[in-house]
């Protein structure tokens, strides 16, 4: 059992939670994700870390509840445990192992988007706390869904934020604003690392394949049971079949069938709504029956 040491509200329907997980705390790098199962009748939840403090040996995550996994996840407050939190897994960022000075020379911008905010954090306070600034654009549909910004701002040597909406900061999607830093503004980068939903990754790199930008993406939205066994996170990598969950989560962008691993997220759409619907059946029922025991 794992407690929740703390819990917070990010934005409308997404929180996060410190979980008290020493040995996951001491061994996670930036990349990988961990393994949550909420109780004994839980699903497998795989999620990217967010962050994660040695010290206390304690776990971020950051959740958006979709489906009724996640929904039970939500349900659990400070002081409560999940049943399994199991990691880290899957291979750390490329960079980590790379030459400190070789890395200096370059110019990386980081591309977030919704909740795919949480798993750049720790990348981008890895690249500060080794000396070297990174650019970042954070994206979401409106002001009310931004998250980490504070955090995000405290590490990265540029911060562009924007909402598909115009309600706050730049007003636009991330690829516009990809276009107004390098095509209108004439920044350079070397590398974009773009983590997000799906479609948003995907445009993201047929933009920066146009504009010969090498770009790293997570496919963590096809993960299901994050062990490879399922085979749900196949996906295809230039001539190769990987599995995100163990050759992965990151892979180089310009490789990936976007349109392939688009139609793996959607294969268990239908299971997930009649199971969400289901479970908040059986919550509405429970609710009732304690409403007229009183």
């Amino acid at each position: 059992m794992y407690k929740i040491v703390r819990k917070k509200d990010l934005a409308p329907n997404i929180f996060e939670a410190d979980i008290l997980a020493p040995r996951v705390a001491n061994s996670a790098q930036p990349g990988q994700f961990i393994i949550v199962v909420a109780d004994e009748e839980g699903e497998r939840i795989p999620l990217t870390i967010c962050d994660y403090d040695k010290e206390e040996g304690t776990v971020n995550i950051v959740v958006q509840p979709m489906g009724c996994s996640t929904q039970k996840l939500a349900t659990l407050e400070e002081g409560d445990y999940v049943k399994d939190f199991v990691g880290p897994l899957g291979r750390p960022s490329e960079f980590v192992n790379e030459d400190i000075e070789e890395l200096k020379k370059k110019k990386i911008l980081f591309v977030a988007g919704g909740v795919g905010t949480a798993p750049v954090y720790p990348q981008a306070r890895w690249f500060h706390e080794h000396g070297i600034g990174v650019d970042v654009v954070l994206g979401a549909k409106t002001k009310d869904l931004v998250i980490l910004e504070d955090k995000l701002g405290a590490v990265a040597e540029n911060l562009y934020v924007c909402t598909d909406d115009g309600s706050y900061g730049f007003s636009g999607m991330v690829t516009a604003m990809i276009e107004e830093l390098v095509v209108n503004q004439g920044k350079h980068y070397d590398l974009v690392i773009s983590i997000g939903p799906m479609i948003m990754m995907k445009f993201v790199c047929l933009l920066t394949e146009k504009l010969g930008i090498k770009t790293i993406v997570s496919l963590n939205p096809i993960m299901v049971d994050g062990t490879g066994m399922c085979g749900a996170c196949r996906v295809s990598i230039g001539d190769e079949t990987k599995f995100a969950c163990v050759d992965g989560p990151e892979f180089d962008g310009h490789l990936v069938d976007f349109n392939e691993a688009l139609r793996r997220q959607a294969q268990y759409k239908s299971e997930e709504i009649k199971s969400k619907e289901e479970y908040e059946e059986k919550c509405r029922c429970k609710c009732q029956q304690q409403g007229g025991a009183k």
